[in-house]
């Protein structure tokens, strides 16, 4: 069932702006490319967590709090 505001109208959800899109892409495929470089052992399980921190940092990933 919808809710409806006290001024009769249905809120909408927020949508996200093509930049913040980009952003969340970007993020997930540097995650990917550390993934893989993790599993070929070409980084340590440090490097990766300092690395996964600074690409929240760079990216801003509107996830961010609830990814692991």
């Amino acid at each position: 069932m919808d809710r409806l505001q006290t001024d009769g109208t249905v809120p909408t959800t927020p949508r996200m702006t093509q930049e913040a899109l980009q952003r969340e892409t970007d993020y997930a495929r540097a995650q990917k490319i550390l993934e893989s470089m993790r599993g070929r052992g070409l980084i340590s399980l440090s490097e990766f967590d300092r690395i996964t921190a600074l690409n929240r940092e760079s990216f801003s990933p509107a996830l961010a709090e609830i990814m692991p």
